[in-house]
């Protein structure tokens, strides 16, 4: 073999070998980022990554189980948000009796509805219930909600619901002037409609994707947890047993791949539910610094729904704004996570 012919195959190998090596990292650089390994304690002192580590198995011990959150508290009905329809008795009716005469549905169409009794032992108001006996009852239909204003029908609905009951336990049921009251749902709906925030960032990412594991690792250093759903993640709020305060999102389809190591993320939704959660609880600082530090995290940015870039001054501006919100609804009794505010905005 001549110099020349010698010369030209290992220029050829060189090629080779480039387009090689610029193909794996090309391929590297693309891949979706993983989270960092984490050492598993055990005779080899393995290195497995945080997705395998913390896959779910249904044999762990009680003890090694996170406590559940406190079921929250049914909200009672409340003449700022409901119809409402008195019935009264002549003598006290058993919890029993009145559980047997509830309707099977709780619903007016699309409004909830629903009947308590004043507990004659303590006076209150409350869900019937076995065991307890009731000196009047009162029935009520909500005004209105996010699917829009109690109507005719659906007020005739809960009459006749109503009345239905009021029948079966051998009371006499007074309703308030329908004309009344759904003039009164079509303002409290207006007002809604003009109050009602649901915020949303975009974290997108800059270069590489991101693996669900990865997204998962950095949003629980910011407080995030798993959350109902796949692809589902919630900021828990400070007082046990309240709704979560941050919704943070992604693909269910690659949460719920074969592989989830390689499913390709590039963005993840932050979301807050303005007047589902109080404001003692400072959900948008939380956001704005949760979007802020992952960004950081992940090599990502902060975009609205169309991927306009958000800069950090104009979340400042959006926290202004919403306290001027929170304000409106304190003076309108339906402050930002209350019962009636959170069974309005719904």
């Amino acid at each position: 073999m001549s110099a020349f012919t010698a010369g030209v195959a290992i220029l050829g190998g060189l090629v080779l070998a480039a387009i090689v090596a610029w193909n794996a990292w090309t391929t590297r650089r693309n891949a979706p980022r993983q989270p960092q390994l984490a050492v598993a304690t055990g005779p080899a002192n393995v290195d497995v990554p945080l997705d395998e580590r913390t896959e779910p198995v249904f044999d762990v011990d009680d003890a090694d189980l996170a406590p559940l959150p406190l079921p929250e508290r049914r909200p009672g009905l409340d003449a700022l948000i409901d119809a409402l329809a008195q019935v009264a008795v002549d003598t006290p009716v058993s919890g029993e009796a009145a559980m047997a005469a509830l309707p099977p549905t709780r619903r007016a169409g699309s409004k909830p509805f629903a009947i308590e009794g004043r507990n004659e032992a303590t006076g209150e108001w409350e869900t019937p219930r076995a065991g307890q006996r009731y000196a009047a009852f009162q029935c009520g239909v909500q005004l209105a909600n996010r699917s829009g204003a109690l109507n005719d029908i659906e007020f005739s609905e809960f009459v006749v619901k109503a009345q239905a009951f009021a029948d079966a336990i051998n009371g006499a049921a007074e309703f308030p002037e329908m004309r009344d009251e759904v003039a009164r749902a079509r303002e409290l709906d207006q007002f809604a409609g003009s109050h009602d925030a649901q915020l949303g960032f975009t974290l997108r990412a800059r270069n590489a994707a991101w693996s669900p594991g990865y997204v998962h690792q950095n949003a629980a250093r910011v407080g995030f947890v798993p959350g109902a759903m796949p692809g589902r993640l919630v900021l828990p709020a400070q007082q046990q047993g309240r709704s979560p305060v941050l919704g943070l999102a992604f693909s269910t389809q690659a949460a719920l791949a074969e592989d989830p190591s390689h499913s390709a993320i590039r963005e993840v939704t932050l979301s807050l539910d303005v007047p589902q959660v109080p404001r003692s609880e400072q959900p948008f600082v939380r956001m704005r610094d949760a979007a802020i530090a992952l960004a950081a995290s992940m090599d990502g940015l902060i975009t609205d729904d169309d991927g306009r870039v958000i800069p950090v001054e104009a979340l400042d501006r959006i926290g202004a704004d919403l306290e001027h919100l929170y304000d409106t609804l304190d003076a309108r009794d339906l402050s930002a996570g209350s019962d009636q505010a959170r069974r309005l905005f719904s």
